[in-house]
């Protein structure tokens, strides 16, 4: 139930409580769970009662274990309950949540939607598309990451009404020190080899500035596609970069920091971000971005923080590369952007509040 009695110190209040299903791991380290961990957090320091069920793996194209998974947590779920349902999982479990919609309070927490995933066929992006948009008209509330995303789903017909922006916070860090060279740049990437990354593409923007002294760092998932990471370490093979650039696999926060601290330019070339959450790490590190004007990054990076550039194209990205590699005093002027920018970052705390207030309001709305 979204509401339940209980005594503390002698008191009887109310406490709020939901249910948070996410696909596969919670400790997952992407940008996706990350987020997911940190508003559970949040509610939790809010004194939300928040159980967190797992679906299984395989989302957003589950197997018929995760099938069957889902089916037992969404059945064992009591009546009324308040259900936030990560997005991989939501958009792909339409006929689950068509059937449960009179029994339960379903709140989709949507990071981008699934089929703007890069490396789909068409027919699998019709799918998802089909399955999403029916998913989420059972939805009471859709919580986004972004104004990006909220506008994507004008077309899956989700009301404005329903949706709440509560984008991803940023805990201050310190500012990077670089690598202290002007001439031997150190370039980060930080995100999992997937092909909407688009790590592909920057080792071949990459390649034609062998003549630059430049390294290239990249952290991230080597498994979540390891055929992607696969034709990376070939591509990196090709061209004869090896060392140049280096796939470091995937690193807790005790490895990237230093990663972080020694880079002089944060690279992230993606064919879509629902947010961006690496961007604003690294922005609240005072690094300047190049990235692209994919989704949500134009919102997250602005204009004199970062240079963006048009998805898929190896060309601009190559150029985009040269002159920050060539040009000290531009990246000297981005730097001081990024340092305004991690002023105005949103905070975690803020994030979990607006989480929280849309996810009460569904509790009071029929709730018991």
């Amino acid at each position: 139930m979204g509401r339940l009695r209980r005594r503390l110190a002698g008191e009887t209040v109310t406490a709020l409580r939901c249910s948070f299903l996410v696909p596969g791991e919670l400790g997952t380290r992407t940008g996706g769970y990350s987020y997911d961990r940190r508003i559970i957090e949040g509610l939790r320091a809010l004194r939300w009662q928040v159980d967190v069920h797992s679906l299984g793996e395989g989302y957003p194209m589950p197997g018929t274990d995760a099938i069957a998974q889902t089916k037992r947590v969404v059945e064992a779920l009591p009546d009324h309950s308040c259900v936030v349902v990560d997005g991989l999982a939501f958009g792909a479990m339409a006929e689950m949540a068509q059937r449960h919609a009179q029994r339960l309070r379903w709140i989709a927490l949507v990071h981008h939607p699934l089929a703007l995933e890069t490396g789909l066929s068409a027919a699998q992006k019709r799918a998802l598309f089909d399955s999403e948009k029916r998913a989420l008209a059972t939805a009471r509330c859709v919580i986004v990451t972004s104004p990006s995303t909220a506008r994507a789903l004008a077309g899956f017909d989700v009301p404005a009404s329903h949706i709440v922006v509560a984008e991803p916070g940023t805990d201050p860090a310190p500012l990077a020190t670089g690598s202290g060279a002007d001439d031997a740049l150190s370039l980060l990437c930080v995100a999992s080899v997937t092909p909407r990354k688009g790590h592909r593409l920057l080792v071949e923007a990459l390649a034609g500035l062998k003549d630059r002294r430049w390294t290239l760092r990249c952290a991230g998932s080597l498994t979540m596609d390891a055929a992607c990471a696969r034709e990376v370490d070939a591509a990196i093979e090709r061209h004869g970069l090896r060392g140049r650039v280096v796939l470091h696999g995937e690193l807790d926060e005790a490895g990237l920091q230093p990663l972080y601290a020694g880079s002089d330019l944060f690279v992230l070339p993606s064919f879509h971000e629902g947010y961006g959450m690496a961007l604003a790490e690294a922005l609240a590190r005072g690094i300047p971005v190049l990235g692209t004007t994919a989704g949500a990054i134009p919102d997250t990076v602005p204009a004199d923080a970062g240079v963006l550039v048009a998805p898929g194209d190896a060309a601009a990205l190559r150029a985009a590369l040269q002159r920050l590699l060539d040009d000290p005093a531009s990246r000297a002027r981005l730097a001081e952007g990024a340092w305004t920018a991690r002023l105005r970052l949103p905070t975690w705390a803020g994030s979990a509040m607006r989480v929280a207030a849309a996810l009460g309001e569904q509790t009071r709305i029929g709730g018991r």
